[in-house]
């Protein structure tokens, strides 16, 4: 049991690690132009929706990742 949390942890934390990777190398130079007033607002409207997809990801991954090691672990 107490190795399955401990990877569990451990791919959490890398999954955080590549997430924060991904956000600064992709999402920070996303720059909108020929909107006027709107660039910023629609450059960051676009981030925010990137980041909350990649942000449910996560959830599901974990999410199936927590399912299949308590299945693993009730069946042993």
């Amino acid at each position: 049991m107490k190795g399955s949390i401990f990877a569990f942890i451990g791919i959490m934390w890398i999954l955080m690690i590549i997430g924060g990777g991904i956000i600064v190398t992709l999402l920070g130079p996303i720059s909108v132009t020929g909107y006027g007033d709107l660039n910023q607002i629609l450059s960051s409207g676009i981030q925010a929706v990137i980041a909350v997809i990649l942000v449910i990801v996560w959830i599901k991954v974990l999410s199936k990742m927590t399912k299949w090691i308590f299945h693993k672990e009730i069946k042993s």
